[in-house]
């Protein structure tokens, strides 16, 4: 279906493809994997047409439909959110636009005058409507974004009043409804809440045309991708199998990659000594020249190329009291809505509680109260002795100021700290010694989130209250984070959608539902296996 010829691509200085060349076939579910900046979504972009190789030939086959999943997803306003997904299948949205527009004009007694005119036209568009199936579109439409996490009220709301994390999801259910022979998806499980995820999972699996995908989140590709596609130094590489095969040939090759690089470099320091010793004896010319001639032809093998991944270990942090936070008969309503009616909740030193809830339930509104960012309408909410809080949340990013460097704001944060160990926390969470300079403006979501976490585990607290901290990290940042907090020997009370993170790290489970709240001993895959679901909001 797509074909990638000696493709060469350079950005500015930067050359991210040289004589690539990769095949893509219909049914395959491919994981497209590369460290940041290698080139995916240039790649990507080449395949649907919005950018050129320099070199080389990117091939589609003829009257191929591909549906395309970025993160800029545009401007969005006006229009409902079913509408806007409709767009995706063509004209069958506007038809069902001017429909609703046609259904208010023969309810308007001010336009009485034209009713023969309007009642034509609604007759003609609704004939037209229906030989496009758009009743079933209308239908199939509001099953894939209720599928995404959308109420019936938000499906039908103006969706420029919407986060951009609900624009990301109606542009991605608007290729799903396309049902296109491939999809492309640049991050589809960015801003997916569980419940989502493990929707959009079974979609994905029983999607049967072309998949290429990129995604952060480790269970969401090993559960979809049977072959995976890899971006390095340049050069792209096809692993024919799952994405943890992927992870064991790649660990494999660059094992016999290194000992073969070994063995080479001793058979080369064997002959250099031999030169060395022998260039200047006229007895031993024709050997040495032979010698040199032979080093000269052989075929260097390079070391294999070593993934940044710098290990991050907490300092010890100061012991707690034995009980950590304790909410008793805790009220909170926002308006009409109540969250909580009398809930009680402790939480002890050195557990690890994860929290779980539909959208709603209630999972940020308890770490607020427990941080202090929100007082609960009655009830207590009571820190306990010696306890030091770190607190990361999603608005934390948006408090760092922008004309400061990562490396100021770092300095900022602990005068007392020397360069060198500032430098080498900032090389932990990913900002070589060029990044460090960056002003805070210019820096991804995923940079913002690993400069707060940073910050936060410098100066280790002991009990760590976290809201989506894998939003927008890398692989590699989330599994150097699951490293150190499995490491970590104080108190964490957590809210994730990352179900690596959360079967790492948790050795209890909060569960948030309408009938109440549960408690659960073991972390979540024992509680996965004691409920028989991945998520409240879904039953099996």
């Amino acid at each position: 279906m797509i074909r990638l010829d000696s493709i060469s691509k350079q950005n500015g200085h930067q050359i991210l493809f040289i004589e690539a060349s990769a095949a893509l076939h219909k049914g395959e579910k491919i994981g497209l994997v590369g460290p940041n900046g290698a080139g995916k979504t240039t790649l990507f972009r080449m395949m649907v047409g919005e950018d050129q190789p320099d070199e080389g030939q990117v091939s589609v086959d003829r009257d191929v439909v591909i549906g395309y999943f970025s993160q800029d997803v545009g401007e969005m306003a006006g229009r409902s959110a079913v509408s806007e997904v409709m767009d995706g299948a063509g004209p069958v949205s506007e038809l069902a636009d001017e429909l609703k527009a046609l259904e208010a004009a023969m309810a308007d007694p001010d336009r009485a005058d034209e009713m023969d005119e309007i009642v034509t036209r609604y007759g003609e568009v609704q004939g037209r409507f229906e030989e496009l199936d758009g009743y079933a579109m209308d239908g199939r439409a509001r099953e894939v974004l209720a599928g995404l996490g959308f109420s019936q009220e938000r499906m039908d709301g103006d969706v420029g009043a919407l986060s951009g994390g609900w624009k990301m999801r109606v542009a991605l259910a608007r290729i799903l409804l396309m049902r296109p022979d491939a999809m492309i998806l640049d991050e589809p499980s960015n801003h997916l809440d569980l419940e989502s995820l493990i929707w959009l999972e079974q979609f994905l699996r029983d999607y049967e045309g072309l998949l290429l995908m990129t995604s952060h989140d480790r269970e969401f590709m090993r559960r979809i991708v049977g072959k995976v596609l890899e971006i390095d130094g340049g050069s792209l590489t096809t692993y024919s199998g799952g994405y943890e095969f992927y992870e064991q040939q790649r660990i494999l090759a660059e094992r016999q990659q290194q000992a073969q690089f070994e063995r080479q470099q001793a058979m080369l320091a064997k002959e250099i000594k031999f030169i060395e010793r022998f260039k200047a004896r006229a007895s031993h010319a024709a050997q040495v020249q032979s010698r040199v001639k032979k080093l000269e032809k052989i075929d260097r093998v390079e070391p294999p190329k070593r993934r940044e991944s710098v290990l991050f270990e907490f300092p010890p942090a100061p012991r707690s009291g034995e009980d950590v936070v304790a909410l008793k008969r805790v009220q909170k309503r926002y308006g009409s809505l109540t969250i909580y009616d009398g809930l009680d909740f402790m939480v002890r030193r050195k557990e690890r509680w994860c929290v779980m809830g539909v959208n709603g339930a209630g999972k940020s509104t308890l770490l607020k109260l427990v941080a202090g960012a929100a007082a609960p309408d009655s009830g207590t909410v009571v820190v306990g002795g010696s306890v030091k809080m770190g607190y990361f949340a999603q608005h934390a990013m948006d408090l760092l100021e922008g004309e400061r460097t990562v490396f100021q704001t770092l300095e900022d944060a602990f005068p007392q700290a020397g360069q060198g160990s500032l430098r080498a926390l900032a090389g932990c969470f990913g900002f070589s010694s060029n990044e460090v300079e960056k002003r805070c403006r210019v820096l991804s979501g995923g940079e913002k989130a690993r400069l707060v976490m940073a910050l936060m585990l410098f100066d280790p607290p002991n009990f760590l209250v976290l809201d989506e901290p894998t939003n927008h990290l890398d692989l590699a940042t989330k599994e150097m984070l699951i490293a150190a907090l499995a490491s970590y020997e104080g108190t964490m009370l957590f809210v994730s959608h990352d179900r690596h993170f959360l079967s790492a790290l948790s050795n209890r489970v909060l569960e948030l539902t309408p009938e109440g709240v549960h408690q659960y001993g073991g972390g979540y895959t024992e509680y996965v296996a004691r409920t028989g679901h991945e998520a409240p909001g879904l039953r099996s």
